[in-house]
């Protein structure tokens, strides 16, 4: 016998409210919501813990690029699959794929800009795009950045993020390494500073090469930066790895980076750098004079 009745009463669920995605994010360092509106205008840095979250090239521009300044080089250049790569997926399908997802190209946008009105070279790697894995085409166009600066006599940034060479093109991807390594020498031999800054990640190949060849060589504050993975290195020299190793703190005390460089803080430190290498621009020259 029950007290009230057979009856039972009714459970109903309260409806979940529907929210557009992306209206909040969770910090996966301090576990904090965050209001997408207020990371955007942080530059994509949790206003608590200061963790940098990606960004898409879009956004990079914005942020180091004057206003209305940059113009793009090569990019009419894409990747295709001239070895015929056989796997799980095709290469061609996955080069397709990445292009609906980014609408880029390829993983790397190359061209002429401002930066506080001096003129330089830019390049900003993608890791949404393939992991902004370095194949032939990436290694080109970085590889054309770098002598285009070298011929119009700018100084270089490059703005570094890699899972590293794109296994999908075999010896022609590892070639990159030495191309772009050759290309920088040349704009060496010719006095042109170059600064990459090493974002999250930044490895392999890419790490071996152009990354870390710099004359000033920044870090983003917690990107991870190294050439083999930590597991596969301690597998090999069969020791446990110091806490924090490849990360930018570690790396920056043991002489590999110069300087870790909060992203709000990034374009007036190249600013600085380049007036450093460059000497500093004069208030009233003419713009016409800076490109």
């Amino acid at each position: 016998m029950t007290l009230f009745g057979d009856k039972q009463p009714a459970l109903t669920k309260a409806r979940k409210r529907d929210m557009p995605d992306g209206l909040w994010l969770k910090c996966p360092a301090c576990n904090e919501m965050i209001f997408g509106e207020e990371q955007e205008k942080a530059l994509r840095v949790c206003p608590m813990c200061g963790h940098h979250f990606p960004m898409s090239r879009e956004e990079r521009l914005a942020m180091l690029a004057d206003e209305g300044t940059f113009e793009e080089w090569d990019a009419e250049l894409y990747s295709v699959d001239f070895l015929g790569f056989v796997g799980a997926a095709s290469y061609q399908s996955k080069l397709e794929e990445n292009r609906r997802k980014t609408g880029e190209v390829d993983a790397v946008t190359c061209g002429r800009a401002r930066l506080n009105r001096r003129a330089i070279a830019l390049g900003i790697m993608d890791f949404n795009f393939l992991g902004a894995s370095m194949g032939s085409v990436v290694g080109e166009k970085i590889t054309r950045l770098i002598e285009r600066g070298t011929a119009e006599k700018l100084p270089v940034v490059l703005i570094c993020a890699s899972g590293g060479a794109r296994m999908y093109e075999g010896m022609m991807s590892l070639m990159q390494m030495a191309k772009t390594s050759g290309a920088l020498a040349r704009h060496t031999e010719a006095a042109l500073p170059y600064i990459p800054v090493l974002t999250h990640p930044t490895t392999a190949g890419v790490m071996a090469s152009f990354a870390t060849l710099g004359d000033v060589i920044l870090a983003e504050p917690g990107a991870l930066i190294g050439f083999a993975g930590a597991r596969v290195i301690k597998e090999t020299i069969q020791q446990d790895l110091p806490p924090g190793f490849q990360r930018p703190d570690f790396l920056l005390r043991h002489g590999l980076l110069d300087q870790i460089v909060q992203r709000r803080e990034l374009k007036m430190r190249l600013a600085h750098l380049l007036d450093s290498f460059c000497g500093p621009l004069a208030a009233s020259e003419p713009p016409a004079l800076l490109a």
